[in-house]
């Protein structure tokens, strides 16, 4: 097993058409005003970001996403990841009941040093790290929805 590898899928309901949540999904440049571990979104070109988070752990990540695909009557988001992770993440938004799932998957190899080096017995709690932070995201933009 390569410990450096990790999957992960969450599912986000929400209280929005899937149309607004799509529109505020593609606008990686606004994460930061609703979900607080995306601490900056610096844009390259129309396509490219630089990109930092940080959830509950005292680490940084910063990658570069390059936009793979972009798909709106799909409902699909997908982006390429290079920097301290490399791999990919999508977002696909349907529609459920009155508001929306949306679904996001990624796929990524951890390139940080300090990452690597702990790799075996910090797996567990990068995991928690990462389901904190993807709470918090979906809690963030739940409440952004509401209030614009």
């Amino acid at each position: 097993m390569d410990w450096t590898r990790y999957r992960f899928h969450s599912l986000w309901a929400l209280p929005a058409p899937p149309a607004r949540v799509y529109e505020e999904l593609e606008r990686a440049e606004d994460y930061p005003r609703w979900w607080r571990q995306v601490r900056e979104v610096n844009r390259v070109d129309s396509a490219t970001a630089v990109i930092r988070v940080r959830s509950l752990l005292p680490y940084d990540l910063t990658f570069t996403a390059r936009e793979v695909r972009r798909d709106a009557a799909a409902g699909v988001l997908e982006i390429a990841m290079t920097g301290d992770i490399d791999g990919w993440a999508r977002w696909t938004v349907t529609a459920e009941g009155s508001g929306t799932l949306a679904r996001y998957d990624q796929v990524v190899q951890v390139d940080k040093p300090l990452l690597r080096r702990f790799a075996v017995p910090g797996r567990p709690v990068f995991r928690l790290n990462h389901r904190l932070m993807m709470r918090a995201g979906r809690r963030g933009l739940a409440g952004y929805l509401q209030a614009v």
